[in-house]
């Protein structure tokens, strides 16, 4: 039962993400959450606090401002106190200069004592990157700005 309210809990997030409601879908991060993102642009990196992944979320609906996510499948394991969640899905929305963006990834997450505390996205940085860099190369500078680590 506990592994459905979890699945369940999970598609909610993605939901929120894209919506860009930010804060329902941090409800569940701890403090010190353990948040990675591959690439070498300005979405990439290591974050180690809610609030850098906070910072995060929102550069992504400033860089991304519609981003959909569909979630094919959720496993997860382990009991209610230590839960690792993995997450296939698929997103499709439109960069902030216009173009449309399509992307296909997973999550690999671990929820302990009902906070997620580790979070790490699988997904193709060779569509990432060239957006950022084509935003960056229209003036939309924080397309080009440092990775958001703490």
């Amino acid at each position: 039962m506990y592994k459905r309210i979890a699945a369940s809990r999970i598609r909610r997030v993605f939901d929120a993400i894209g919506r860009q409601d930010y804060d329902a879908a941090t409800d569940g991060v701890a403090d010190d959450v353990h948040h990675l993102f591959p690439g070498t642009n300005a979405l990439g990196g290591e974050r180690h606090s809610r609030d850098a992944l906070m910072r995060w979320f929102e550069r992504l609906g400033r860089l991304f401002p519609q981003l959909a996510f569909e979630v094919q499948r959720v496993s997860v394991k382990g009991p209610p106190w230590d839960m690792w969640i993995a997450v296939q899905w698929t997103d499709e929305g439109r960069a902030a200069d216009g173009t449309p963006y399509h992307n296909r990834g997973a999550h690999w997450i671990r929820i302990r004592r009902g906070r997620a505390v580790f979070i790490q996205a699988y997904l193709d940085t060779d569509l990432v990157t060239p957006s950022c860099q084509r935003m960056a190369g229209l003036g939309i500078v924080e397309a080009a700005s440092p990775q958001i680590t703490d």
